[in-house]
């Protein structure tokens, strides 16, 4: 599908003579500029309302926006196209994201134990908050999240990336994504009254491990095994190997 719609937009722009080229470019500038005018003066007025760092929010989700937009990231297709198509470009990108991301979470936590290494316990770190319950139930929701996902055609970050684009099916999405979440959220609260479906069992590496040093070796040994497979596979797929 998207390769006819490609070769129809490749014909259309035959058809355009360079002066109907030349308004195009010309209206695309103006709109350019005009936006980028609104979000500077949207940001002055973010950071009267947030003084802290309004603008500083509003500019870094116009960059997060835009790259996500250029690079057609999503974590739905990092998972989907191997098995769709064999392209791996979006998982490794994927794997490279946690791995930053991992940094900047091991950095937080070292930092809220006062740089004390030997802070292993969840109960000694102030971002213990953020490490959340694992069981059954977060099978059962990532298997119904996961189903959702490739039927909506991409995951929260695909979807809101697609809804600036004029898609209308990811508005739709929007809708189904929030009806979910509500769902999910009295759901959980009737699991967690169950012994089966909801089974809390927090997965710290630092202290399963009784370390950070084989905490991140695990951490990272394990994105960068990850990294290796998704790179052979998507060479296998395309014939380089």
């Amino acid at each position: 599908m998207s390769d006819i719609k490609t070769t129809s937009g490749r014909r259309s722009a035959a058809k355009e003579t360079p002066e109907q080229r030349a308004k195009k470019k010309k209206i695309q500038i103006i709109s350019g500029v005009v936006l980028v005018i609104i979000a500077i003066g949207l940001a002055f007025y973010i950071q009267g309302i947030n003084p802290k760092a309004g603008a500083f929010i509003w500019v870094l989700g116009i960059l997060f926006g835009y790259t996500m937009q250029r690079s057609r990231f999503c974590f739905t297709a990092s998972l989907r196209d191997p098995v769709l198509t064999g392209g791996t470009s979006l998982t490794k990108a994927l794997i490279i994201a946690l791995s930053l991301a991992s940094v900047i979470f091991a950095a937080l936590q070292i930092k809220a134990t006062g740089w004390d290494m030997s802070a292993l316990k969840l109960s000694e770190v102030k971002l213990a908050g953020y490490v959340q319950d694992v069981g059954v139930h977060t099978i059962i929701g990532g298997l119904l999240f996961g189903i959702g996902a490739v039927i909506a055609g991409g995951c929260a970050s695909g979807t809101f990336m697609r809804m600036g684009e004029g898609f209308l099916q990811q508005w739709i999405t929007l809708v189904f994504f929030i009806a979910g979440s509500i769902i999910g959220g009295y759901a959980l609260i009737g699991a967690k009254a169950t012994g089966f479906l909801y089974t809390p069992f927090k997965v710290y590496l630092p202290q399963l491990l009784g370390g950070w040093l084989p905490a991140l070796i695990v951490q990272f040994g394990l994105l960068f095994i990850l990294y290796v497979i998704a790179d052979w596979y998507g060479k296998k797929k395309v014939g380089e190997l």
